[in-house]
């Protein structure tokens, strides 16, 4: 159950959602993404369903943007070292659990945030953890602005 006096993990209903087509797209090979949040401030409202921007303070940390999970791949397969996603810059981490097991499990990536989804893979089928235990995982119709290289 969630703790009533813990602070709620917020993440964009658009990246929630695409995690969870990258979860049944890997299924029924398990998943481990690299996730980064950005201040609500940064974020852009959007019209679709979730808690609204508005109501969320800007300074709040909104989990936002992932890594790819493949990128370094065959230098991680050679080397044993994640050289692709950057030292400091990560915040959490999304898994999935295509077994149906909602918990977290002592062969997952640890972080101090965790997503955990399971099938059918829907946002609301995702749960949110810190190291205290479960969290309120609180949706927002937001999105990150679009960036360009």
């Amino acid at each position: 159950m969630p703790d009533a006096d813990a602070e709620p993990v917020y993440a964009t209903r658009p990246l929630v959602a695409a995690l969870c087509d990258l979860a049944a797209d890997a299924e029924p090979e398990r998943l481990s993404v690299a996730l980064t949040t950005r201040p609500a401030g940064d974020l852009n409202a959007d019209d679709g369903p979730g808690t609204r921007l508005a109501d969320v303070p800007a300074d709040t940390p909104v989990f936002a943007e992932f890594y790819l999970p493949d990128a370094g791949g065959s230098i991680a397969a050679v080397f044993g070292v994640d050289l692709a996603t950057p030292s400091g810059r990560t915040r959490g981490r999304f898994l999935s659990h295509p077994r149906g097991d909602p918990d977290p499990s002592l062969t997952d990536d640890l972080a101090a945030r965790l997503f955990v989804a399971v099938p059918p893979w829907s946002a609301e089928d995702v749960r949110a953890y810190d190291r205290r235990g479960r969290r309120d995982l609180v949706l927002l119709a937001a999105s990150a602005p679009e960036e360009t290289v």
